[in-house]
């Protein structure tokens, strides 16, 4: 499945782990990359928020296999030595989300890895293209975990439209409840070069969402979702005000979520017993990150299976798209590159 993704990134296919904080470690990160996609370990907060993975030790399960490293670029401030730390191990690029990714562009540049920006908003695009991002992740709200308000539908298509202004060899990547073969057939078609899926690869064998955390999830649907900054408040984490936090609904969602301001007055006062909750693994009180898509998320497999299966099922979708005729299409010259494209990659049949 040839895009510019990846043959820019020379991978057989334009699929990328999100490198989900606490979940996406060595092993998840390695199996997406042996399975065709690009694996990101989440370095996360850095080693800042306390009962992280260490990072050393999940980066040794990926010797041997092309992969980055993500970090929250707001905490990865406060430790900046962490990046250094990921530098050491040869990653081949790393992605920066939430933060002004200028701060650690020369360094990452100079290190020879890529760097990937994860924006959501336009604003965001423009610090991204400053800092000489390779590539640009457009996050729609529908994400789980944070993320700030622009909806992956329209906001795909206006990135790639300014991106084709403003830096045209940006390659651009779609994020936000995307999560099996229409997904990523979608976001080829809205003009994106591949997709970041997050949510279905944290329902994965590999990953270190706990059992009991996904086996609840798949109970779901997207309408037992919601985003609130209310969690990171209580819990103590500094989150910057543009971002909130899409989790599933449980006990303390319903009591919390909905009273953002008090619970900001309140900042940390429920930091020790949300610690001791998630050290027994009392999802009521801890949040289950998972985003809209979760409601088409009903089983744990191996991540090569969801590889093969997001793959498949988009090869038949865009193959019955190329036979159409899009010489008639209203959209801009963007997408009219993009469906040329599309036809070119898929013959029909």
């Amino acid at each position: 499945m040839r895009t510019r993704l990846t043959e820019a990134f020379g991978i057989p296919y334009p699929i990328v782990c999100a490198p989900m904080a606490l979940v996406t470690g060595g092993r998840l990160a390695a199996a997406v990359s042996r399975a065709g996609g690009l694996g990101i370990v989440g370095g996360g907060y850095a080693g800042t928020l306390g009962g992280e993975p260490d990072l050393r030790q999940e980066l040794s399960h990926v010797r041997g296999q092309k992969f980055g490293v993500g970090f929250i670029t707001w905490a990865l401030a406060r430790a900046p030595h962490m990046l250094e730390v990921a530098l050491d191990h040869s990653p081949y690029c790393v992605f920066l989300s939430f933060g002004d990714p200028r701060l650690f562009a020369e360094q990452v540049r100079s290190s020879g890895a890529k760097l990937i920006c994860q924006v959501q908003c336009l604003r965001h695009v423009d610090e991204a293209l400053e800092a000489g991002a390779v590539a640009i992740v457009a996050q729609g709200a529908e994400a789980g975990g944070h993320g700030a308000v622009r909806s992956t539908l329209p906001f795909v298509p206006e990135v790639a439209d300014y991106l084709a202004k403003h830096s045209p060899t940006t390659l651009l990547i779609a994020a936000g409840g995307i999560a099996d073969g229409r997904g990523l057939a979608a976001a080829l078609m809205l003009g994106a070069d591949g997709v970041l899926v997050g949510t279905r690869f944290w329902a994965s064998e590999e990953a270190l969402a706990p059992k009991v955390a996904t086996d609840r999830a798949m109970k779901a649907t997207g309408d037992d979702t919601v985003r609130s900054k209310a969690m990171d408040a209580l819990r103590g984490v500094p989150w910057p005000d543009e971002f909130s936090f899409r989790v599933v609904k449980n006990a303390f969602t319903q009591q919390w979520a909905h009273r953002e301001a008090e619970a900001a007055a309140a900042f940390g006062s429920l930091q020790a017993a949300y610690a001791e909750a998630r050290a027994r693994q009392d999802f009521d009180v801890v949040a289950i990150v998972a985003g809209e898509c979760v409601g088409i998320v009903h089983d744990r497999p191996a991540a090569a299976r969801i590889v093969e299966l997001m793959v498949s099922g988009a090869r038949i979708l865009l193959n019955r798209g190329a036979a159409l005729d899009f010489r008639d299409s209203t959209a801009n010259p963007a997408s009219h590159r993009t469906s040329a494209s599309v036809q070119k990659r898929f013959p029909a049949g």
